[in-house]
C-alpha cells in the first residue's frame, strides 16, 4: 500500500521549525508532537477539529510557558473546553489563560 503524494491531515507537518532533524531532536519538539496527538484525538469530534487545527496553526511557536498552559487546557474536560469556547459556559478564572483566549479567536476552517 502507498500513501498518497500528500500524508492524511492527522500527520500534517508543524512546520518549519519542527521535523528537520530527528535525530537530533529537542525536548521542546517532542512535547509539541505530543500535543498535537492529544488534540487531534480527542475522543469528541468537534474538539478534534477545532484543537487539532488549532495546534497545527499554533503549537510549533508555542514557547514553553504556552506549551505549559495549551497542556493545562487539554487536561480540561472536552466538554467543558467545547462549551468555553462556544460561549455556553463562562470560563474559570484558573482556566483564563492566554493561549485560551487565543483558541477562543480561533476560527475552524472547513
Amino acid at each position: 500500500m502507498t500513501w498518497p503524494s500528500l500524508p492524511p491531515i492527522c500527520y500534517a507537518p508543524l512546520g518549519p521549525a519542527l521535523g528537520k532533524n530527528v535525530a537530533g531532536e529537542t525536548d521542546l519538539d517532542t512535547r509539541r508532537k505530543r500535543l498535537l496527538y492529544r488534540s487531534v484525538y480527542r475522543g469528541n469530534k468537534e474538539n478534534d477539529i477545532l484543537l487539532g487545527q488549532f495546534a497545527r496553526d499554533h503549537i510549533a511557536t508555542f514557547d514553553e510557558a504556552e506549551l505549559d498552559q495549551y497542556e493545562r487546557l487539554l487536561a480540561a474536560a472536552d466538554n467543558d473546553i467545547f462549551d468555553w469556547v462556544s460561549g455556553q459556559a463562562e470560563v474559570p478564572p484558573e482556566a483564563d489563560t492566554p493561549v485560551l483566549r487565543r483558541l477562543m479567536a480561533f476560527r475552524v476552517r472547513f
